[in-house]
């Protein structure tokens, strides 16, 4: 999550969905009073300017608007965005990179247990995902979802250029924190695990134009 008074906007970074490749561009040209939290590199040299600040939720690098209720007075006038991902396409992304985890939590432990099909139609998997549409992320602590621009990863370009105009430059985007894995993402899918994903993804879906092909 980046906080830019001095440029007007805030980024809010939705898990696995190219979210840390915009962190870095706009940490490039990041202002002095910018507020990151992340593991960025210089999200990390200034995460000792929020330790003492008491919030509605966690600080952390996928803080949703609600969470950072009392970090700044108020959000009015910020250029609220996020980004989203096709989410059978963000769904195996998910799976790899847990396999790669050691942490304890619920979710490396399905990772390492389970084949991706089945992970995929795991309950645990099912309730969080459902629990968590993009606009769980771009919803702030009264309720109300308040998001300028939701950028598809996949139409990242031409998506984002209402961020370009509110910033007066344009990012080069590279790539990061990726998984190893396929390409293609249907390559992962039995008919089961593409209609499970159909079922609890389906608000981001039909909202942003989504299909398996």
């Amino acid at each position: 999550m980046i906080l830019s008074t001095g440029r007007s906007y805030i980024f809010v970074h939705a898990p696995k969905t190219g979210g840390t490749a915009m962190a870095l561009a706009l940490e490039g040209r990041a202002m002095k009073d910018d507020i990151m939290l992340g593991d960025t590199p210089k999200a990390l040299k200034r995460r000792k300017r929020v330790v003492d600040v008491q919030t509605r939720g966690r600080l952390w690098k996928h803080s949703t608007l609600a969470d950072i209720d009392g970090l700044v007075p108020t959000l009015e006038g910020l250029f609220a965005f996020t980004m989203v991902r096709n989410p059978w396409d963000r769904m195996v992304s998910y799976y790899h990179w847990l396999q790669g985890q050691s942490f304890d939590h619920p979710a490396v432990a399905l990772a390492a247990q389970l084949p991706f099909a089945e992970f995929a139609c795991a309950a645990q998997v099912r309730a969080s995902m459902q629990a968590s549409p993009a606009r769980h992320y771009m919803t702030d602590a009264s309720g109300a979802e308040r998001c300028d621009l939701y950028i598809r990863l996949e139409a990242l370009q031409a998506d984002a250029i209402p961020l370009w105009d509110h910033l007066g430059f344009q990012l080069e985007i590279g790539r990061a924190n990726a998984s190893v894995r396929d390409a293609d993402y249907r390559t992962y899918y039995t008919d089961q695990a593409r209609a499970a994903v159909a079922q609890f993804c389906a608000e981001d879906i039909e909202r942003f134009g989504y299909t398996f092909e």
